[in-house]
Formats: C-alpha cells, structure tokens, sequence
C-alpha cells in the first residue's frame, strides 16, 4: 500500500512530522505550535488557487476581519507547569473538530476544578467534544470569517449587517468518570483566554457548567478493555478453567470485553459491569492468527470494571475447544497455509492534473458541492453545512448536519452467552474512537486527502489517530447516455463520485462508514460490514438451528445490524429559516372503472406527515414508499415545492419479540422512519447513556411522544436501516464487504437535470479533436431492429 506521500501532493498533506499513526501528545508547546500552522495554512489561500474572484472577496473582507497573528512560542509564555496556551477564538472555524491544544486546555482546566488530589487523581475522560454553536454563529462564521466568506448566508437589513469583531468563545463537552466514587459528570468548558488561578498556574480554558448525571453507566473506554483482560487472566479460578481445556498459556487467551446491557436489576448502573467472551488461539507466535476460530464456551464471569476485579465466576459447562481449523487464517499467501492468485494485475488510478476538490482546513468543494468535515468521538465522520451550488440561484443549502448516530447488534440465539449479545458499538463504545489510521491500510485509490482525529485517553492524555477519515473521487460508471437510433449519433457522460469515509474496529467486525456525492445533485449514505463472525462451540454432534456450522465445532449465530442515520436537514433554508416539511409518497393503484378501463393505471400519492407520531413510519417496497424534505416557500419553474427525498435501499425491521430485553433501550428499532423537529439536546436515538440503561424507550421514542407539530419547521430526519445475517460458509475466515445504505436525491429541487453540463470525457474529446467521428447510420430503422 502506497504512502500518504505517493498518493498527495504537498499542498494537501499536513507538514507535520508524523513519528507513529496512534500516538499521545507529551509538549504542549508543541501541541499550540501544530494547531497554530494548520491554522494558518487553513486560513491561507493556496497559490495556485487564488483566484482573482477570491482574491478581491479577500480584499472586501479584509478591513472586517482581524488578521491572525502568528503565535508566539508558547514554551515561553507557558507557565511553568506545562500547562497549554490557547489561541484566539476566531483561528478556528466553529464547526472545526477540536484540536489537540484545545482538549489539552479542557482536561487541564477540568482537573484544575476538582476538590481534592483524591478527587483529580480518580478522573477519567470517557470523551471529548465540541459543543457545536447555534446555527447562526455558523452562518456569521461562514459569511465574513472563513474562506470563502458567503456574505449571502445571512438576511439582508437596513444599514447593512453588523459584524462583530470576533466569534464568541469555541466550548468543550467533556464526560468523566469517577473511578473513586463511580459517578459520571459532564462538564462545560469555554476555550477563551480566560485566566484562572489554580493549582497549576494560569491556563486559558474557563468551566461554565459541571454536573453529576445520575443512574448511568458511561461508554467503556479501551484501557478499561485491557485492563479487563489482564484481571481475567490472572483469576486463578479462570486458569484453573482454561487448565481443564488443556491451555496453560495465557497469551494464548483472548477476553473481549462486552457490556453487560440491562436485563435485569442484576445490570443496574449502580455498578459498572462487563461480561467478557473468552477466545483462545492456537499459537502463540503468530500474530495474525485469527483467535476467534476458538470460542470458550461454558465458563461465566462478571467483571467489575470500578473496581477491576471478578466478582462472579462458575465455571457452568464444559465445552471441548472446537478443534483448530485449518482455514481459519486470512493473511497472505503461505502464511494462512494457502497460495494467492498470480493472474492479478496492477490497477492504477491516475489524475496527472490532480483532483477535481479543493480543501481549505476542513471545508470541501468538489464540482457544485461544498461542505465542512468533522469527527467525534461516539458518531465517526459528520458532515456539516452541504450546499450546491446552483448557477444564478447561488449556493442551496441541502443539510446542516449528516451523520451516523447509533447502530445496534442483536444476536437470534436464545443460548448464553450469546442472548447477552446486543451491542450498542456508538453507545457503548465509540464508532469514532475505535477508528483506524488508513497509513496502516487503506481502501481508497488515486488522489486522497486525509485528516487526522484527536480523541481524549482514560488518563487524559492526547491522542491522535494520524489519516483517519479519506477523501477522494471514484470513477462511478455511466452518468448518463443516449444514441439517436436514427443518425447514430450519441452523447454519453461518465460519473464521479467524492467519497468521505473512515473505518472501524469493534471487537471482531469492521465497519466503513461513507458519505458519497454525485454529479447529479444525490447523495449516498453507505456502511460496508466486513471483518470476522463472533462464533460459538459446539458439543461433539450438536447442531443448533439458530445459526450456520463453519467448521467442526464452530458455528456462527444468526443476528441483525443496525444503524441509525441522523439528518439535519436544510432544504433551500438558510440559517434562521424553518421552512421545511416532510411528505410520505406511495403508490396506489387505481380501482378498475371507468379512469382504468385497461386496468394498468397507477398514480404517486402524497401525504403530509403533520406530526411526530404520524411520521412514525416504515418501508414498503410494495408501494415504493420514500420520503420527501419540502420547502414550504420555494418553489422550482413548474411551481411545484423544491425537495430532496430519502430512497431506501434494502432495509429490516428487529425480528426479536416485541419483549425482548434488548428493545428497553433500543425503542427507536421498531420504526424505519422517524422525524422531529430539531433541539439541540436530542442527538442519540437511544439516549446519551444506552450502557447499563435501566430506562424503557429513553430517547427518540420519548421525544416523539411530545406529538410535535412538523407542518413548517426546521426537520430533522431519523432513518433507521439494518441488514439480517445468516451466515454463510463463504463468510468465513473474514467476511467479504456487505453494503447497506439510502440515498438522499433532489426532488424537483432543480429546473432540470443538473448533470447535463458534465463535460465529455477526455478520450471522447480526444476522439473527436483527432477527426475521428462516428458514422450515422444508413438504414436507421435495420439498426434499431
């Protein structure tokens, strides 16, 4: 796999030195001196793309806008104690992930704050992230602030705008949990140059708010999942186990820790409880040896995670280790103990005049589309501000914000342990902390820019995940075509897509999340599942019906995965407007009578989703249900309301029964389609906290319930769409890449076809410049024959 290097030019790669692709931030000083040059080549015009356009916009906002200083070096200024020197408001746009200066700043300022040594000492940082402003805040950044300064975003007023001096002060969410008292906190924290006399000195972050959340359990964290681990394998009870399956070698051991979910008093929050599965490898100097080929089966333990300690084991059945496989293995060639293909060749993706999208910091524009990048912790990739731009209509907002909140994985075998296996992986984990570095192998081809996350440690510290979300473009097959069967003439124009991607790890299965942007106005969100099968034993002979046997002793469990889209939509709307609808379209077949002699008329019939409880709806291929995100005040050259619709692909509903334990927290499964009207504190459909939860249907099936009114406001679009397993024989060692996923496409949001201006492709025009043109042909009708 080619370098970062091989595959960008300078002009799009970070000149940081990158020593490690998962590595914690130990200076300070150099921390504020690295956001410090990302700033200032964000708010820099590239050279080579500064237009006489954007050369006289830099102008006309330059006396409003004050200049960013270059920063000093903070191991100067800096107190004595290291702690970080923040910089000023505005060298950051508002959307902007936090940085790692930034939530050096928070923790500081946040450990300042406790009472006691014992009290800072017992503070653990579950998650970082940035509290995201006010829409308007937004729409002032992005009018006079920030490249490339969109004045239009705002309404017009008598006298002109004001514009203030500086954005207001850029904030920190932070959850932390209490090892010492097992409470979990949130915390507010304004990143300003506010000073502040504590322990450590001065620093430049303020707490705002603090406050303890009670009757919750906080997502795990992975230094709790090794921790974990270790305490597991050295209970003597567990050896004394594992003894009796003949292994004596602990390194051999695998203990993935999994949540405890809540069936029962028993998985109250008042403890923090993991109950881990148990794999076992077949050697120990093997380090790609896939160990999930050897579940342990029969053994139960409980773990307190506060504490780090076992508080219940029994060792309930045993169940002979499935003997080793020998094509459990996937790694290259003789490695996995196979031969590889000779007859591939080599596929290059060549762009010799580089990409079609240009990046300034996290802003993105490719063709007519423009749009912000960011990352959080719990969600992966979000997606801010997608407008298109529309000729004279300027530049349509399509959505203020796009991402995946929650996915949930359920298990269909009653046995245990596999009943307990219902997953929360955004909840419970983090789909953005669990992300990859792509330099350790990526799936995107050609030209890429990348950007790297910051993310909060257990203890605190910074971490950064070097190249974790991609963007390129791909080659997408026919865009459009069409040959007059009678001259032979033909046009014919081939489709690009921008792809915005990261992939993670939970446990044994991958996950790719991507946002896809077409030439013709749609959108495409997609998940690609691939990685390993979580499997179970087998006794000599047994065969169980709720799944499929991979190999002697080893099946795989039938489940379901689940994923829940969030969709702030902006239909036409800009930022202050709430001029959006949402309508339900089926089909209907007309009764036969006299407006359907022939009995083949079938017609699109729409119904407006007046309120939440009316808008709780599901798929129907049957009628071809989608739905369309209407502006109420805009309308297209036919007079009809401008739209984008949500087109299902392939979809599920959970096949568990109605009272399945796993439903308590996951309400928002019982529906594909949910829509409310947006506030700001409803962002998971599960509720903040889904580990441990011990409150039926908390979140999105409580906020509908408020029965608002959806008639004209600003929407936000829930869709909730999964796949079921059955395991196949050819999902084994490691599962090809399953897709799922919707489009979002315009709906009579353009006056035409916008893909119409797409030029030929270059070898067509090279065709056509070399005099070579195709012949019409004689016998047009023979041809059509």
């Amino acid at each position: 796999m080619a370098s970062t290097q091989e595959k960008a030019t300078p002009s799009f790669i970070d000149s940081t030195d990158k020593k490690s692709s998962h590595t914690s931030a130990t200076s300070p000083a150099s921390l504020v001196r690295k956001a410090a040059t990302e700033v200032l080549q964000n708010w820099n015009f590239e050279e080579s793309e500064a237009s006489e356009d954007s050369i006289r916009k830099r102008a006309a906002v330059a006396a409003l806008i004050r200049p960013v200083d270059p920063l000093s070096d903070t191991t100067k200024t800096a107190s004595n104690k290291g702690i970080p020197i923040m910089t000023r408001a505005q060298t950051c746009h508002p959307l902007d992930p936090l940085s790692a200066a930034e939530i050096a700043v928070a923790v500081s300022t946040v450990r300042a704050a406790g009472a006691t040594p014992e009290v800072r000492d017992s503070m653990r940082f579950v998650e970082i992230v940035l509290v995201e402003p006010d829409k308007q805040v937004v729409a002032l950044a992005d009018a006079y602030f920030f490249p490339p300064f969109q004045p239009s975003l705002l309404p017009r007023t008598k006298g002109g705008p004001v514009i203030p001096t500086k954005l207001p002060p850029r904030k920190a969410r932070l959850v932390v949990y209490s090892k010492r008292s097992n409470e979990t906190s949130i915390w507010i924290v304004e990143l300003s140059e506010v000073h502040a006399a504590t322990r450590g000195g001065h620093h430049r972050g303020k707490v705002v708010s603090s406050k303890v959340v009670p009757d919750v359990q906080p997502p795990m964290d992975a230094t709790e999942y090794a921790e974990c681990e270790a305490v597991v394998k050295d209970f003597p009870p567990f050896r004394e186990a594992m003894k009796k399956r003949g292994i004596e070698d602990m390194d051999l051991v695998m203990v993935d820790t999994w949540c405890v979910g809540y069936h029962s008093n028993a998985d109250a929050p008042s403890h923090r409880l993991a109950k881990p599965l148990i794999f076992c490898r077949t050697e120990s100097d093997c380090p790609m040896e896939n160990g999930y080929a050897r579940p342990v089966e029969g053994i139960h333990v409980l773990v307190d995670m506060q504490n780090m300690e076992v508080i219940e084991f029994e060792d309930r059945k045993l169940v002979p280790l499935p003997p080793a496989d020998p094509l459990r293995n996937y790694t290259a060639g003789e490695t996995r103990g196979g031969v590889d293909r000779s007859d591939v060749k080599p596929l290059q993706i060549i762009q010799p005049e580089g990409p079609s999208f240009r990046v300034n910091g996290h802003f993105v524009e490719w063709q007519k589309w423009n749009f912000r990048i960011g990352f959080t912790p719990r969600e992966g990739l979000v997606i801010y501000s997608v407008a298109y731009v529309d000729g004279n209509r300027g530049r349509r907002p399509v959505a203020h914000r796009l991402s995946f909140v929650e996915m949930v994985v359920p298990y269909g075998d009653p046995n245990d342990p596999h009943y307990r296996k219902n997953a929360f992986d955004a909840g419970e984990d983090g789909l953005g902390k669990n992300a990859h570095s792509l330099k350790k192998g990526c799936d995107c081809l050609g030209y890429i820019k990348y950007f790297d996350a910051h993310f909060i440690n257990f203890t605190g510290g910074v971490e950064t995940i070097e190249n974790c979300v991609c963007l390129h473009e791909e080659d997408h097959g026919i865009l459009w075509k069409h040959q007059d069967w009678r001259t032979g003439l033909a046009e014919v124009r081939r489709s690009r897509r921008l792809s915005v991607s990261f992939i993670c790890t939970v446990a044994n299965y991958e996950y790719g999340f991507f946002w896809h942007f077409y030439q013709d106005g749609k959108m495409e969100a997609e998940v690609k599942l691939t990685g390993i099968l979580s499997l179970g034993a087998l006794q000599p002979g047994e065969v169980r019906k709720y799944g499929t046997t991979i190999a002697p002793g080893l099946y795989a469990p039938v489940h379901q995965h689940f994923f829940v889209a969030r969709m702030d939509m902006a239909v036409d709307c800009k930022p202050g407007e709430a001029y959006n609808q949402v309508v339900e379209v089926n089909v209907k077949l007309e009764e036969p009578g006299k407006d359907n002699v022939h009995n083949n008329a079938f017609y699109a019939e729409e119904e407006l989703l007046r309120s939440e409880l009316q808008a709780m709806r599901d798929c129907n291929p049957f009628s071809a249900r989608h739905w369309i995100v209407r502006n109420t005040r805009t309308v297209n050259r036919t007079g009809q309301l401008t739209g984008y619709k949500l087109v299902p692909g392939t979809n599920c509903l959970p096949l568990a029964g109605s009272e399945a334990k796993f439903l308590r927290r996951a309400a928002f499964l019982k529906h594909n389609f949910w829509v409310t009207p947006y506030s700001s504190d409803e962002m998971y459909p599960g509720g903040e906290f889904p580990n441990q939860n011990p409150r039926v249907g908390e979140g999105l099936a409580t906020w509908v319930k408020q029965d608002r009114s959806l008639e004209e406001t600003d929407i936000v679009l829930w869709y909730v769409f999964g796949v079921t397993h059955i395991p196949r024989l050819e999902d084994w060692p490691v599962m090809p890449v399953e897709r799922i996923g919707f489009m979002l496409m315009p709906h009579g949001f353009f006056n035409r076809s916008p893909a119409v201006d797409v030029p030929p492709c270059a070898s067509d025009m090279d065709l056509k410049d070399a005099g070579i043109v195709s012949k019409p042909i004689q016998n047009g009708l023979l041809a059509k024959i």
